[in-house]
């Protein structure tokens, strides 16, 4: 019989594995052709013993890849949100229809859209005209959808729905942003059942919308569990432009905050170098602590060295951590 360490091939499982379960009978089938796919049960010590064996004499894919830098993570992540500025920008002087970015809560999504959003309202306001872009937030029903939508259906005109995600579980409101964002040259919108609520404000119950959408939402579209939302997102991501922002980890997070206090986020508090590197620094010493790593929480912070400069950690401790049996990792969700 073949040493367990000689095998070309191993499938490592565990008893109580679902997706074990399933690839077992594929695995058993391939070895009747001859494949010769040694298995190995992980609750087995010994098993566990070769994996470490394996571990040491190949290198994992990928192994060979230089490491990623923080000033190379801190360029990648800054050149992201230079697109996310580029792209709304374009929403708004209507080179681009639309456009959809997605990304953690806390790091600026809304920042850099809304800038180039109230960029362009400067020169309506100058004018005397209505304004032709709003930054919608919060709850949205697929009713008020449709208003915010006619309210802003001529061309030219852009509507930013930020953390507006319950849109994106309702079939009604986003069967109508589909309709909003489709590529076809018209774009029809329909409210086809009885509403007391249209007649009242003198809506008609269909127009053709010629107005630009961005949607900023928390959800990262490739890790939805859902098959049916999988459809629906999917359907959005193919009628406009979808950018990932990319800040998936705590070290991004981190980077992400140190890139912004070195662009002058904290000028208004007028801190010494060392305050603000010191203020970074007990963010990321407390970073499984805290209730959240985000710009938001730097600006607590910094508010509360600025009414108590001799006792801001101590406050922060107290107004800004989770309660010791509370603490997880933000990471796994692991309790601490």
């Amino acid at each position: 019989m073949k040493n367990k360490t000689e095998s070309n091939l191993y499938f490592f499982y565990t008893v109580g594995c679902g997706w074990c379960k399933k690839v077992m009978p594929i695995i058993d089938e391939l070895n009747k052709e001859g494949h010769d796919i040694l298995k190995l049960d992980l609750a087995e010590k010994e098993n566990k013993e070769i994996v470490d064996e394996l571990k040491k004499k190949y290198k994992p894919v990928g192994s060979n890849k230089p490491k990623e830098t923080d000033e190379q993570a801190i360029e990648r992540i800054a050149a992201r949100f230079a697109i996310l500025d580029e792209m709304a920008d374009a929403v708004a002087t209507s080179k681009v229809r639309a456009m959809i970015v997605s990304g953690p809560p806390g790091i600026g999504k809304s920042y850099g859209v809304e800038k180039a959003l109230e960029k362009q309202n400067m020169f309506t306001d100058i004018a005397g005209e209505k304004r032709k872009f709003e930054m919608v937030k919060g709850a949205m029903s697929a009713i008020g959808l449709y208003k915010k939508l006619y309210e802003y259906k001529d061309k030219g005109c852009v509507c930013c729905f930020d953390d507006c995600d319950a849109i994106l579980y309702d079939d009604l409101a986003l069967n109508l942003l589909k309709a909003a964002l489709d590529t076809t040259p018209r774009r029809s919108l329909h409210w086809n059942t009885e509403s007391r609520t249209l007649q009242a404000e003198g809506m008609p119950n269909s127009f053709e919308f010629n107005g630009g959408v961005i949607f900023i939402t928390n959800i990262k579209f490739d890790n939805v569990k859902s098959k049916k939302l999988q459809d629906h997102l999917a359907a959005l991501q193919s009628r406009c432009h979808y950018l990932d922002l990319t800040i998936d980890s705590m070290k991004d997070r981190m980077l992400r905050i140190r890139q912004i206090c070195g662009i002058g986020m904290l000028d208004k508090y007028h801190m010494k170098p060392e305050l603000q590197e010191e203020l970074i620094q007990f963010i990321y010493n407390n970073k499984h602590k805290l209730r959240e790593i985000s710009l938001r929480m730097v600006l607590k912070i910094a508010d509360l060295w600025k009414m108590a400069p001799e006792k801001w950690k101590l406050l922060a401790e107290q107004t800004c951590m989770r309660p010791a049996r509370e603490m997880y990792d933000l990471r796994t969700g692991a309790k601490l």
